[in-house]
């Protein structure tokens, strides 16, 4: 007996399931029970003013990180393919806003040694190999002149790092390459030992933006082999956004990431909770496409720009790049 008739299918319905293997299958939105966030490191002692001395801040991203930075208008820039853009349909503007507070923005993205590789995997070697470069750079690969240096770092992963198997075992692998909540955590911890070799210098981590609330349209073949993992749509959208906001809780959390933190170098920008609502669902509210692009939209972006500029104003001030917790006597230079 051929395997065709032992399973019931005629040449017709295997020509047309054949077919369907190739055909996109679309799926309802995912919904997500809100859940609380956690309380973060308050800076509210800091002045959110401008800083009184010009700093150097490099940003690692890619094309999140580049919507973010760009203003508002048709993508477009000289290096519009590394994700470097002057203007994007999604742009929040970011660049301008943190020029018009003295700060000289530099960036990293696909292309340069530094800007390739930005998962959550990849920033301890990252920082354990390439700090001097990291520290140096003005754009790309293009390095600051003699004796300047980045003042502030600000480094992010994309959005497929929040698209978690599972939560792992305890205290879990920083090298993955699985990834789970107990893995993304043991990758932080050892970040944390890099950057805490350099004091002068401000990090500022940019928790991976959430997953769209709607799942990318996928073909037949790739829904049953998640199928056979027990991983069904929408319902496996939903349970890794769970996972994500458990590590991204952890991330800001005073009891969390930074909790036995002695120094005051690295700091955390919570653009998860943003494009969350601020706790009103661990999905996306500012997807873009039809509502299945994790991508944030220009409103997201705008909102995210918006809190980053006091945000880091109060974090250089608390780090000592500015002193001061006020504007009255935020007097002092830059290292």
């Amino acid at each position: 007996m051929s395997w065709k008739r032992a399973l019931g299918i005629s040449g017709g319905a295997l020509v047309i399931a054949g077919a369907a293997m190739f055909i996109p299958i679309r799926y309802d939105a995912a919904t997500s029970t809100p859940t609380a966030t956690a309380t973060p490191i308050s800076m509210d002692g800091y002045s959110a003013d401008k800083p009184s001395k010009p700093l150097n801040v490099l940003f690692i991203h890619h094309s999140i990180g580049g919507s973010l930075l760009a203003a508002e208008g048709p993508q477009q820039g000289d290096k519009a393919d590394k994700c470097i853009w002057d203007t994007h349909p999604s742009g929040g503007g970011l660049r301008d806003k943190l020029g018009a507070q003295g700060y000289s923005v530099h960036e990293a993205s696909y292309g340069s040694a530094v800007g390739e590789d930005t998962d959550l995997f990849h920033w301890p070697g990252k920082f354990s190999t390439q700090m001097d470069a990291i520290l140096a750079l003005k754009l790309q690969d293009e390095r600051l002149a003699e004796g300047q240096k980045n003042h502030v770092v600000a480094f992010k992963s994309c959005f497929p790092n929040n698209m978690f198997t599972g939560q792992g075992t305890a205290p879990g692998n920083a090298a993955g390459p699985e990834l789970t909540v107990w893995n993304a955590k043991a990758s932080l911890n050892a970040v944390l030992r890099e950057l805490e070799k350099h004091p002068d210098t401000l990090f500022v981590y940019l928790t991976a933006p959430p997953v769209a609330p709607k799942p990318e349209p996928m073909r037949l073949y790739r829904v049953l082999v998640r199928m056979l993992k027990g991983r069904f749509e929408p319902e496996w959208t939903a349970r890794q956004a769970e996972w994500a906001r458990e590590l991204n809780s952890w991330v800001v959390s005073k009891d969390g990431w930074l909790k036995d933190y002695t120094k005051n170098n690295v700091v955390v920008f919570d653009y998860y909770d943003v494009l969350t609502g601020h706790g009103a669902s661990n999905l996306s509210r500012y997807a873009t496409g039809e509502g299945d692009d994790s991508h944030p939209s220009a409103e997201g972006n705008r909102a995210a720009a918006e809190a980053f500029v006091p945000f880091l104003n109060r974090a250089v001030r608390r780090s000592g790049l500015v002193p001061g917790a006020t504007a009255a006597n935020d007097q002092g230079g830059v290292p």
